[in-house]
């Protein structure tokens, strides 16, 4: 059982497309497969869709697209430091700020885990040591770099599930580039997903130019998926920030934007943060 969306040029097209099918699924579906053409890509329509969500989820005092994109990768910190230095200053931040429950920080799991030994070390970093190695001449594998974020000593507790987003796959096409496919456990289309889409690309756009490598498509496999009500005010509460109404109709504008859009020139986002 899945549903599979045809490809779309960009995240925010492909959001619009996905949750429309899913609304047709009586607002969930399981196995959704999203695929994203240029992920990084943004255009007016993909800027006015954003825009839409993003105000949409101000509106309700829920995390804006820009929080949501940075659990994923810290484009900010990244354009202001670069590569190595922003690892530790992410490091120091999410030390500093993050003092008990540590969800949704996925960046901060790719980045430092431990060994058998107690040792720490950086598993993106390493990731795109050996894409570099490819590059340099060393042998040229194809499918050999893998990230996991689902961690079973510490998620497997969960009754909840633990983290989302479970694995990130790296494939190095001959001809399209640095292919990236993500896999969630599951995926609240209207809090979550736009923003998570966008963070992948942040990521996989990163990820390729350490190795110099062109960005490819994004391939997102949502083992679960729903049009949400946002999250729980209160633990255990049944009182959410909006109704499925309220979602449909955000899904519904969102697409009525794309459907009155005409073919414009690529630019970068309007969105400092993203």
């Amino acid at each position: 059982m899945y549903i599979a969306i045809p490809t779309q040029k960009s995240c925010a097209r492909a959001w619009v497309a996905a949750a429309m099918e899913i609304m047709k699924h009586n607002d969930e579906g399981y196995n959704v497969i999203v695929d994203v053409e240029n992920p990084v890509s943004f255009d007016s329509t993909d800027n006015e869709i954003i825009s839409e969500v993003d105000d949409f989820l101000r509106k309700y005092d829920c995390y804006p697209i820009s929080t949501v994109c940075n659990t994923i990768f810290p484009q900010s910190l990244y354009n202001q430091h670069g590569a190595p230095v922003f690892y530790e200053k992410y490091h120091e931040a999410f030390d500093r700020l993050t003092k008990t429950r540590r969800w949704g920080r996925y960046f901060e799991r790719m980045t430092r885990h431990q060994t058998r030994l107690g040792k720490t070390y950086n598993p993106l970093e390493q990731l795109i040591g050996k894409l570099q190695e490819r590059e340099n001449g060393g042998q040229k594998f194809k499918s050999a770099y893998e990230l996991a974020v689902y961690d079973p000593l510490e998620d497997g507790r969960s009754r909840w599930g633990g983290q989302c987003l479970s694995f990130l796959s790296f494939k190095c096409h001959p001809n399209k580039g640095l292919m990236l496919t993500a896999m969630y456990r599951n995926h609240t289309y209207i809090s979550r997903c736009l923003g998570n889409l966008i963070g992948l690309g942040q990521l996989q756009a990163f990820v390729a130019e350490r190795a110099g490598l062109t960005v490819g498509s994004l391939t997102c496999v949502s083992t679960h998926a729903e049009i949400d009500k946002g999250p729980a005010r209160i633990k255990d509460s049944k009182q959410f920030p909006w109704g499925v109404r309220n979602a449909r109709d955000l899904i519904t504008r969102s697409n009525k934007i794309l459907c009155k859009s005409v073919t414009s020139t690529v630019s970068e986002p309007i969105h400092d943060d993203f």
